[in-house]
This record gives structure tokens, C-alpha cells and sequence, in this order.
């Protein structure tokens, strides 16, 4: 079972349409203090500190007002720990919600042989019941949880290397413990760390919290942004694994201003979004606009000539970016 918020999409045109180059600005060219006010850090947590306290380092050392992480990370557990920065925060919950990856070590209380054990994995790819341990920070009642995939990467004797691909809010320890509860042997995690949350992942442009800092004060005394420019990501990267959607420059500033996006707005979208799907609306230079719901399938849209398309949730992109080509109504 593959994550689903990673499945291929094929792009359909509706029209065409050149975009006007006197507005807005591709993502990979805005200045650095843009960067910071609407950036995106993959950041290597390091074992100790909470995820929260990471982000507190963050806001100190950027001299931020807002910043926010893409799903908490127990202390002793690394890896994967995206961090919004400022006005980027607008996009976290739907990088909460995308599918995460965990590389865990499992440890066996006793023997079993391997057909067994393989076996045994694989009766908890799919949805499971889970109910969150004592120590967790949400209420303890059963919820099911999807896991994408299970794969054992290495086996010494009762360690088991395992990479697991799972929905939001599943808890690993508790996996680890049910697993050895089936097995009949029991079974404990011993070392957990995050290899991917939607789009971010462990090989693309992860930075160490000192890293991070180095290259921010190379940039600050030096002028140097080679550095700088390539651990902090536009904000765009962070809904990669959204349906998109992408615009007319005359329909942008209207939804900069709340409007929903009519269907004669749209040039190009992704295939197969369906209603009430959430929705990553792009003007053609690659801006992210806005956060919408789908109110139709991406079949409805490229026939309709008119009628609503999306409704806008989270409006990232500033009014007056684009001119207002669009009439208000008293």
C-alpha cells in the first residue's frame, strides 16, 4: 500500500494563457528576508530537546514571531522535523496531516523464527486500532490508524530494522508492543527516527539546528546566501503533495481577498481531485495563493464554462501582489 498523499497525478489543461512577468515572483527568486517571512526548514532534530522547544531556538534566532513545526517528535526520537517560519505557518495542518516514514529498531523479548515474524508484519499494513500510551499528549481513547508499508531492512538475532510508512498520529511504540503481542514474545521499540513527512524527506536538503545557525550568520555579517538559500525552501515545497491548481493572473487577487475560484479562472489542475479534497490554488510563475476545498471533481471542472470550483481556507499570498481585475459587487 503506497501513501496516498504521494500517489502521481497527470496535469490537465483547460486553457492557455500567458502570465504578465511586471507581477509577482517565482519562488526560487525571492530575496532571503522573503524567504525567512514565508520559509519552510527541513530540519535534523537532534535527540533531547522537545519539538517544541526546537521551534522556540528557531523564532530566537531568526527574530520570528511565529513559527511552527510539521508534527511533534518525542525527545530521545530524531529525524524529519519541518519548520514553517512566519507567515508560512498558514500551510502546517495540511503538511500535519500528510503521510510520515519512520526508520525504528525493534526489539523482540524472545525468538521467533523470520517467516513468522515477516508474516506477523504484515497482518498490520492497513488500518489498525490504536489507543495512545500513557505518556501521550492526546486523549487515550481507540482510534484506527492506516499503515502504508512495513519493510524490514535488517534482522540480527531479536533487533529488527524496520522502515514503517504510516497516516498522522500513529504511535511506533505502540506498533512495536502490539507486534510483540501477536508474535507472543513480546516486544519494546529501542531507537525511532522520522525519514520523511509528506514531501520532506531525510536526503533532501536536511539541516542540522547548528547548521542552521552558521549559515543564517554567514548570510547576516557576509552577505552570503549560497548557504542560506538552500536549507531555507520557499513555502510552496511544503504542500508538494497536494492536488494543484493553477490560475489566471485576473483571478488571483481575488482570491488574495477571500473569493471563491470560479472555473473560468483555471488554466491547469491536477487529475483526480475530488469534492471536498483540500486544494493548493498556484498562479502560472508557481506562487502558492491559497489553501482551498474542492467543491468539484477535476472531471466536473475542465468541462464547466462556469460555477464554482474551489473555496478558499487559508489565503497565503498578500493582496495588491497581482492588480485587481476583478469587479466588486456592492
Amino acid at each position: 500500500m503506497r501513501d496516498p498523499f504521494l500517489r502521481k497525478r497527470e496535469v490537465l489543461i483547460k486553457a492557455e494563457e500567458e502570465t504578465n512577468p511586471e507581477y509577482g515572483v517565482p519562488p526560487e527568486k525571492r530575496s532571503i528576508e522573503d524567504l525567512i517571512k514565508k520559509g519552510i526548514v527541513n530540519l535534523d532534530k537532534p535527540p533531547g530537546p522537545t519539538s517544541h522547544e526546537v521551534v522556540a531556538w528557531i523564532k530566537k534566532i531568526f527574530g520570528l514571531n511565529r513559527a511552527g513545526h510539521g508534527g511533534t517528535l518525542d525527545p530521545k526520537v530524531t529525524g524529519v522535523l519541518p519548520i514553517a517560519l512566519e507567515k508560512a505557518t498558514k500551510v502546517m495542518p495540511a503538511l500535519i496531516n500528510a503521510g510520515k516514514e519512520y526508520v525504528c529498531l525493534m526489539r523482540l523479548h524472545g525468538s521467533v523464527p523470520e517467516d513468522r515474524l515477516i508474516s506477523t508484519i504484515n497482518e498490520f499494513i492497513g488500518p489498525i486500532y490504536q489507543r495512545p500510551p500513557l505518556r501521550s499528549s492526546v486523549k487515550r481513547v481507540v482510534r484506527v490508524r492506516r499503515i502504508y508499508y512495513i519493510r524490514i531492512l535488517e534482522m540480527d538475532g531479536k533487533d529488527i530494522l524496520m522502515l514503517v510508512g504510516c497516516e498522522r498520529g500513529t504511535y511506533i511504540r505502540k506498533l512495536c508492543h502490539d507486534i510483540g503481542e501477536v508474535l507472543g514474545v513480546g516486544a519494546h521499540m529501542q531507537e525511532l527516527r522520522r525519514t520523511r513527512v509528506g514531501p520532506f524527506r531525510e536526503d533532501e536538503s536536511l539541516i542540522t539546528l547548528q547548521d542552521l545557525v552558521d549559515a543564517y550568520y554567514m548570510w547576516k555579517e557576509d552577505g552570503n546566501e549560497k548557504c542560506i538559500r538552500k536549507f531555507i525552501m520557499p513555502v510552496e515545497r511544503a504542500v508538494e503533495h497536494l492536488p494543484k491548481i493553477v490560475i489566471r493572473d485576473s483571478a488571483v487577487d481575488a482570491i488574495c481577498h477571500g473569493a471563491a475560484l470560479a472555473t473560468p479562472g483555471i488554466l491547469r489542475l491536477d487529475s483526480g481531485i475530488r469534492k471536498g479534497d483540500i486544494v493548493a490554488i498556484f498562479t502560472q510563475k508557481g506562487e502558492l495563493v491559497a489553501l482551498a476545498k474542492a467543491l468539484v471533481r477535476s472531471e466536473q471542472i475542465i468541462t464547466m464554462d462556469k460555477g464554482l470550483a474551489a473555496k478558499p481556507l487559508r489565503v497565503i499570498m498578500e493582496p495588491g501582489v497581482y492588480p485587481p481585475l476583478w469587479k466588486k459587487k456592492d
